[in-house]
């Protein structure tokens, strides 16, 4: 699984990526990274075919979104795991 630091993500912001954050809608909701899709994993096994190759993968600390990831590779979905989550996200978060 391909994997990317949270600090590397946010330097890629300006190119407008698709990120999806798998945490539950109240986490998202305290503060995500600008832009991201919330697909809670709760809901991952019937809304996967929303998140598009290439995606970016996010919770967190990273423990969640790289399962999540090797879900979503096993179903044909190449996607990027980011490493440390929204916890070490290196700016602002949106709420």
């Amino acid at each position: 699984m391909k994997n990317i630091t949270a600090a590397t993500l946010a330097d890629q912001l300006a190119n407008h990526p698709t990120i999806i954050d798998v945490r539950e809608d109240f986490e998202f909701a305290t503060g995500h990274v600008p832009g991201a899709k919330n697909i809670p994993l709760s809901e991952l096994a019937e809304r996967y075919p929303e998140v598009p190759d290439g995606a970016y993968i996010i919770c967190q600390t990273g423990g969640r979104s790289a399962g999540a990831a090797e879900f979503l590779q096993a179903h044909g979905t190449a996607v990027i795991n980011v490493a440390g989550g929204t916890s070490a996200w290196p700016k602002p978060l949106e709420v």
